[in-house]
C-alpha cells in the first residue's frame, strides 16, 4: 500500500479521471470515512431520504479498472462492482465512446413513440446470447425490479392464471410486486405491506443447511409443497435465482433446477430464471444458467447489461412474450437509448475481451485464497459461489448458528483497509466477493490478504 498526497477535489482543475487509466493500487492518505466524505454525509443527511444507505461512507469521484478513488485521495480495491453493475469495469472505454456519441444525436424520443436501432440491435443480442435454441423475443426496462415485475405479467397474460411461486431466500426487488416475491424482511419488506396477492414461498436447495438433501430430494420437497399448497392449475409461474444474490450466493444443489424445469415445463408453468446479478459472464458463463442444465422460458436480466446505465430487460420464447396486449408492456425510459448503445458496448466487451473466461480466472484465485482461508479458521463455514460471484459464510463453530456479528466487524476492518466488501445473506452473515472484471490480479490478491487479516484479527 502505498501513500501519496490526496487527488485533487472534484470540480476543481487536475480532479482524477475514470477508467482503467487510473492506477491500480490501494492508496490510504485519510482515513476511511475522509474528512471531505464525512462532510458531503452530513449534507446527505440532510438532503437524502433516511432509508437510502450507504454500505461504505466515501464519496465517489472516479472508478476504474478494480478501483475506487473518493474525495479524499483514497484509492480502495473495488470487491462490490456496485453490486455486480460494472462487469466490464467502470467507464469502460467502449462504454464511455458509444454513449458520448450517443448523448450528441439524442437522449430520448421514447421507443414506444419513435423507435431507434438501438434497442432492437440490444434485443436481437439478448435473443442470440440467452439459453435456448427456439424463437425468442425480448422488452427493455430499466430496473432489475420492473423486469421481474413484467416477467410476471407476461406469465400471468399468457397462462390466465395468477399465482408464483418465489423461494426461501430470494430476492426480486423492492417494487410492491417484487417486495411480496423477496424472502428477507429487514430491510427490505419491514413496514412496507400489504404485498401483491397470489405470491407464494417454497424452500430452496441450501447444501449447507439442508442436512444432506440432494438436489433432486429438494426439488421433490419443494414441488409437494407446490402441488399440496398451491395446485399447477392456478400456477402462472415459478421465479428463481440460478445462484441466489442477496439471500447468501446461495449454489443449490445439482439436479435442484433441472427437476423443478421439467416439472413446469410438464404442468404449463412458466419457468422464469432471475439471472440480475449472476447474468453476463460474472458466473464464468455469460448466464448461470448455461451451468445447471436449465433453459428459461423467460429470463430477467440488468446489473451488468449495460456498464453501469440503467437498463433491464426479460427475454424469452416468442409465443409467451408476445402474449401480452400491444401496449400492455413498455414505459417511458425504457430501452434508454444511451443506455442501449451502452449495453452493445458492453456486450461486445465482454465477447471480445475474454471476460467469460476473465470470470473463472477470477473464481480460481477467489476460491483458492477463501479455500486457504476456510481451512485455517473453523468460523469460515463455506466458501461458494461460481466464476467471479464467490461468498463466505461466517458460523459460530460450536453452536453452528450464523454469525451476524462477526461479519459485521470483518466488513468493517476491511472499508477501513481500503476494500469496498459487500455482505449479504438472511441471516446477515455472508460476505460476497464480485469484483469487476477488469481488476488485475495483484490487486485482487492484496484484496483478499486485507480480508483473511480482518478475519483473523475480529
Amino acid at each position: 500500500m502505498t501513500i501519496t498526497p490526496p487527488l485533487t477535489s472534484p470540480g476543481v482543475v487536475g480532479a482524477p479521471t475514470g477508467g482503467p487509466s487510473l492506477p491500480q493500487e490501494r492508496r490510504l492518505v485519510t482515513p476511511i470515512p475522509g474528512p471531505e466524505s464525512r462532510k458531503r454525509s452530513e449534507r446527505k443527511a440532510q438532503a437524502v431520504a433516511a432509508g437510502v444507505g450507504a454500505t461504505i461512507p466515501v464519496f465517489a469521484v472516479a472508478a476504474g479498472g478494480g478501483v475506487l478513488v473518493d474525495v479524499d485521495g483514497n484509492s480502495l480495491i473495488d470487491f462490490g462492482s456496485g453490486i455486480a453493475v460494472t462487469g466490464v469495469g467502470n467507464s469502460a472505454p467502449r462504454v464511455v465512446e458509444a454513449v458520448t456519441a450517443q448523448v450528441a444525436a439524442f437522449t430520448h424520443t421514447c421507443f414506444t413513440v419513435a423507435p431507434y436501432d438501438s434497442y432492437v440491435d440490444v434485443a436481437e443480442a439478448l435473443n442470440r446470447l440467452t439459453p435456448g435454441d427456439f424463437a425468442k423475443r425480448s422488452a427493455l426496462f430499466n430496473s432489475g425490479a420492473e423486469a421481474v415485475e413484467n416477467a410476471v405479467k407476461i406469465a400471468r397474460h399468457y397462462t390466465g392464471k395468477q399465482a408464483v411461486v418465489a423461494f426461501d431466500h430470494a430476492y426480486h426487488g423492492r417494487t410492491n410486486l417484487t417486495m411480496g416475491l423477496t424472502a428477507k424482511n429487514q430491510p427490505y419488506k419491514n413496514g412496507f405491506g400489504p404485498f401483491a396477492p397470489e405470491i407464494y414461498r417454497a424452500p430452496l436447495s441450501y447444501p449447507l443447511r439442508d442436512g444432506g438433501l440432494t438436489g433432486a430430494e429438494a426439488a421433490k420437497r419443494a414441488i409437494s409443497m407446490i402441488e399440496k399448497q398451491i395446485g399447477a392449475a392456478n400456477l402462472a409461474a415459478v421465479i428463481i435465482e440460478p445462484i441466489q444474490g442477496e439471500g447468501g450466493f446461495i449454489v443449490p444443489a445439482d439436479g435442484f433446477l433441472p427437476a423443478l424445469q421439467e416439472w413446469a415445463n410438464a404442468n404449463g408453468v412458466v419457468f422464469i430464471a432471475d439471472e440480475v446479478q449472476t447474468g453476463f459472464a460474472r458466473t464464468g458463463t455469460m448466464f448461470a444458467s448455461e451451468q445447471f442444465g436449465i433453459t428459461p422460458d423467460l429470463i430477467v436480466t440488468a446489473k451488468g447489461i449495460a456498464g453501469g446505465l440503467p437498463l433491464s430487460a426479460v427475454t424469452g420464447r416468442a409465443e409467451i412474450m408476445d402474449a401480452p396486449q400491444v401496449g400492455g408492456l413498455g414505459g417511458t425510459y425504457g430501452g434508454n437509448p444511451l443506455a442501449c448503445v451502452a449495453a452493445l458496448a458492453a456486450i461486445e466487451t465482454y465477447e471480445q475481451d475474454g471476460l467469460v473466461e476473465r470470470a473463472r480466472e477470477i473464481g480460481t484465485i477467489l476460491f483458492e485464497k477463501l479455500g486457504a482461508l476456510r481451512d485455517a479458521d473453523p468460523r469460515v463455514a463455506e466458501v461458494r459461489g461460481r466464476g467471479a460471484m464467490v461468498a463466505i459464510e461466517l458460523m459460530d463453530p460450536e453452536t453452528g448458528e450464523p454469525d451476524a456479528a462477526l461479519t459485521g466487524k470483518v466488513a468493517a476492518a476491511a472499508h477501513a483497509a481500503g476494500v469496498v466488501l459487500l455482505t449479504c445473506g438472511t441471516y446477515g452473515n455472508v460476505i460476497r466477493f464480485l469484483p469487476p472484471l477488469s481488476i488485475p490480479d495483484h490487486l485482487l490478491i492484496e484484496g483478499l490478504d486485507v480480508v483473511a487479516e480482518a478475519v483473523a484479527n475480529a
